[in-house]
């Protein structure tokens, strides 16, 4: 049976749905039914966003059980009925996992990880497994599907590597997305498709059952949604102890009762926030044009904040900001534990160790940069460095803020506007062009990201909200009312 004329599912929010549900609007057979429509209309033909790896088979089922169960008890938790899509990279009983790679098609880990069953007992849908960067590195392309496409210019990427969860949310595909974020995997995608994304502090969300987890502690789940409002909700339902993924015990006693109920359209009212200026996006090029407009756009935010109550200090400088940052680097012995952390939690997984990966022939059929990524060179005095560095730049930051009492500090959320999937694919290979990495780089900071509009060239561009470890919520309160005082989210015409 189709939607009812009188719900409208495009941008429709947690909210719509829920009161939607309560008056008899709408069933989740109905809402299921419609993004499956949507997605069959858009993914892979019309505009072929191709945001989409797998789809739940059962999720019409899933949500014909949720509307037995209101009908005879109510919404069974917050989130009842509400359709996501979760980038490939983390566990969802019933759907592969394949990390948009042929390395791992048809990989069937046969569990839910340990998001994917708290949001569940919370009422939602999985409605399907997104695109992303190659076993999560870099832009939105990979050997198993191709290309993901940005959903207001259909040449460009979607950037990444949640570049599918992205694009999905932004073309209303699901109610909510879910990214994970290493380096701006959330963040930049979640702007250059015109969405809110966050990447919580390190320890609020487990990464049980998810690739390049425990014991790397440099990823993280995150939102991607239409809304901050709905980026909170769901944050809510997240967040929370997982004893398998041990850096969730860094995030007991931070967490408060609900991000959701916090926010303040009035937020920033008397907050003091520091413009940070220094460019410092990957292999950015302040003299270019693109930058220029994302420049515009960013002077214009500024102005839209004060002009909403904000006490502004701009600029703000780091001391030595880039070349400390210059100093990240990996940890071969981690990924390497990591990986077998993750293949051993799988019922069927195609390799045990990174080694059996490089050993395969398939390896061969992975995008440059997976080559690139897996054959980099990690040494002992290298990470040193970087850890190092990690700590003085925290101490830095935090001494920056203490001195000009801020509450947050705000930066370009890209540098750039997204680039051209040609220039991706065949050299020079550009890939997270523009993309700042301060917060990953810490590891342990909140990052919200929000629209700020479209340069002159009608390519979106936003802005980000970095705050002290664990004040997420804070920062999520700031992005609100930053978001209701300008209202920059526009719906794609690619998917109308």
């Amino acid at each position: 049976m189709a939607t009812p004329s009188t719900f409208q599912t495009v941008e429709a929010t947690i909210a719509d749905v829920h009161a939607a549900y309560k008056t008899g609007k709408l069933t989740a057979r109905q809402l299921v039914q419609t993004y499956l429509d949507r997605i069959a209309a858009y993914d892979k033909q019309g505009p072929a966003i191709n945001a989409l790896i797998s789809l739940n088979p059962r999720a019409l089922e899933e949500a014909d059980k949720l509307d037995a169960a209101m009908k005879a008890d109510g919404f069974v938790g917050p989130l009842h009925g509400i359709p996501i899509i979760m980038k490939d990279q983390a566990d969802v009983d019933g759907m592969p996992t394949t990390m948009g790679s042929v390395l791992f098609e048809g990989h069937m880990p046969g569990r839910d990880c340990f998001v994917a069953a708290k949001l569940k007992k919370a009422g939602a849908i999985f409605l399907g497994k997104s695109t992303l960067g190659e076993m999560g590195a870099g832009d939105t392309h990979g050997s198993l599907f191709g290309s993901t496409r940005c959903v207001y210019d259909l040449a460009r990427t979607a950037g990444g590597s949640s570049g599918g969860s992205g694009a999905a949310v932004s073309a209303n595909f699901c109610t909510l997305a879910i990214g994970q974020e290493g380096f701006a995997s959330i963040r930049r995608p979640s702007i250059w498709n015109g969405v809110v994304g966050m990447r919580p502090t390190a320890g609020l969300v487990s990464r049980g059952g998810v690739y390049a987890g425990w014991p790397s502690i440099h990823g993280s789940l995150g939102p991607m949604c239409r809304t901050v409002t709905d980026a909170a909700k769901l944050l809510d339902a997240m967040a929370g102890y997982d004893p398998n993924d041990p850096i969730t015990a860094r995030g007991v006693g931070h967490v408060p009762e609900s991000y959701a109920a916090l926010l303040d359209k009035g937020a920033l009212k008397g907050a003091r926030i520091g413009i940070l200026r220094e460019s410092m996006g990957y292999h950015a090029e302040p003299a270019s044009d693109d930058f220029a407009q994302v420049t515009d756009v960013f002077d214009k935010a500024v102005r839209d904040m004060a002009n909403a109550g904000a006490h502004i200090v701009d600029p703000i400088v780091i001391p030595d900001l880039k070349a400390l940052l210059a100093t990240r680097a990996g940890s071969a012995e981690e990924e390497a534990d990591s990986f077998r952390e993750y293949t051993k939690g799988s019922a069927k997984p195609p390799f045990r160790t990174r080694e059996d990966v490089l050993a395969s022939p398939l390896f061969a059929k992975a995008m440059p940069g997976v080559h690139q990524r897996w054959k980099a060179v990690h040494t002992t005095e290298k990470r040193r460095a970087y850890l190092e560095a990690r700590e003085l730049l925290m101490t830095r930051m935090l001494a920056v803020m203490a001195d000009h009492k801020l509450d947050a500090i705000v930066h370009k959320a890209v540098e750039h506007t997204p680039t051209l999937i040609e220039h991706g694919i065949k050299p020079p290979f550009v890939d997270q062009k523009g993309a700042p990495h301060i917060n990953t780089f810490l590891i342990f900071v909140p990052s919200v990201v929000v629209p700020a509009g479209f340069t002159r060239d009608n390519l979106p561009a936003g802005i980000t909200f970095l705050g002290r470890p664990y004040d997420d919520a804070r920062m999520l309160r700031l992005a609100y009312a930053y978001e209701q005082a300008t209202n920059h989210r526009k719906a794609p015409a690619t998917t109308p």
